[in-house]
């Protein structure tokens, strides 16, 4: 009996460059950046001023009702009421996910529909509801302080509202979370405990869940946005912050194409693995990511020179940037092989947990749409790339193969392999 194969058929945007599939797609080809200049204390001068920031939304209030959207959303108070800012996000980038991929609200429901979440949860709302535990002496403890604010909020609020019956999971390993997620619902559907999984990353951004890495002095300190988010380049000095949500179903080819639903790419093998080395710094010489690519190649029976883009992790951090160059020359280079590489998060920021589904979405509309993303910004490659094909501008080309790689704090390092559906 052979395997399912397993296809991207539908994806929902809230990003920095887009809330939508149009718009996403514009500013990827157009090299269109999201990052804008922020003030995460009004009135306040601090070292970092910018941020991949969310338009069209305001959630600055509190209280879920003075929240404004974009139109086209109907959203009841009583899924609101409890949910932290970007659970607004990840319900409107789910709805979006839902009518692309032309998904039943019986299918939903059915227990061959499993959800797969990842978030920080919601710092943010988390201190506002401890200072009140606090200034009234314990009298007010809001009665959803915990379930809108810890990691697991979107596996709770989104498994109630779209009513899953199949298996509900969160994600937590920082910003290979989601790209993990996609791995472990590929290998539910192989495994025939699925038809589907759902995957959902969401992220905050503002001064508890972005500024707070300021402390690592893990983010840019550029001022002006075209400078501030550029990987591979010789003077990048930190990542820049954004939120929104991603949302992505994954399911077995058979059922996609009985329900006319669009087919993007077919997720073809993955792989992962550790560094072991510091719970916040990667490998210096890329150990566990050239690891991590090295078994999907070997789960998916393919050999590293098919692969003709790499949609690069690679933050804009001088330390994880190096470490993910040595990976891939390890890879690639060395064996005389150049794939096209880059990083959309010169666009973006850097979305922490959701970046995996994020990137991994644009590598589906890179297959799709037949163009590859360049990675904007860089005045000067480092040289530590050198015998790395890193493209600056986007190229009208269509790739059979994509690689998309993510790291995590504690050493997580997750490949996926994705296939164009036209081979």
């Amino acid at each position: 009996m052979s395997l399912p194969r397993v296809v991207i058929s539908g994806m929902g945007f809230v990003t920095s460059i887009g809330n939508s599939k149009g718009a996403v797609l514009e500013s990827l080809t157009s090299l269109k950046t999201g990052i804008e200049s922020i003030d995460f204390i009004p009135g306040t001068k601090l070292p970092v001023s910018v941020a991949g920031t969310i338009k069209g939304f305001d959630t600055q209030s509190m209280s879920w009702a003075g929240w404004t959207w974009p139109e086209g959303y109907s959203f009841s108070r009583d899924i609101l009421r409890n949910m932290p800012p970007h659970g607004l996000y990840a319900l409107c980038a789910t709805e979006q996910m839902v009518a692309d991929s032309k998904l039943s609200s019986e299918q939903l429901s059915s227990d061959e529909t499993a959800l797969f979440c990842s978030s920080a949860g919601s710092p943010k709302l988390l201190a506002h509801y401890l200072h009140q535990i606090v200034d009234s002496k314990g009298q007010r403890v809001p009665p959803a302080g915990v379930v809108s604010t810890i990691a697991g909020t979107l596996n709770f609020h989104l498994a109630a509202h779209y009513h899953i019956h199949g298996s509900v999971v969160g994600f937590s390993s920082a910003c290979a979370s989601t790209t993990q997620a996609l791995g472990y619902g590929f290998d539910e559907i192989r495994l025939g405990r699925h038809k589907r999984v759902i995957v959902v990353g969401g992220e905050e951004v503002g001064l508890e869940a972005t500024y707070t890495f300021h402390g690592m002095r893990a983010l840019s300190r550029q001022s002006d946005p075209l400078k501030a988010s550029r990987p591979f380049d010789k003077q990048r000095d930190g990542f820049v912050g954004t939120g929104g949500s991603v949302a992505l179903v994954i399911e077995e080819r058979e059922s996609a194409l009985k329900r006319g639903a669009p087919i993007y790419a077919e997720i073809v093998g993955w792989g992962q693995a550790g560094d072991g080395h510091n719970p916040a710094i990667s490998d210096p010489e890329g150990n566990g990511l050239a690891t991590a690519m090295k078994r999907a190649f070997k789960h998916a029976q393919l050999e590293a020179s098919v692969i003709d883009y790499v949609n690069a992790h690679a933050t804009s951090t001088p330390a994880g940037d190096a470490s993910e160059a040595h990976a891939l020359k390890r890879i690639f280079a060395d064996c005389g092989l150049a794939p096209k590489i880059s990083s959309t998060k010169a666009l973006t920021g850097h979305g922490l947990s959701m970046s995996g589904a994020m990137e991994t979405a644009f590598c589906a509309l890179s297959l799709k749409e037949g163009f590859v993303p360049g990675s904007a910004h860089i005045t000067e490659l480092d040289p530590v790339c050198n015998g790395l094909n890193i493209i600056q501008k986007t190229e009208k080309y269509t790739p059979r193969y994509i690689l998309k790689n993510s790291s995590g704090f504690g050493g997580s390092n997750v490949s996926l392999i994705l296939r164009s559906i036209a081979h």
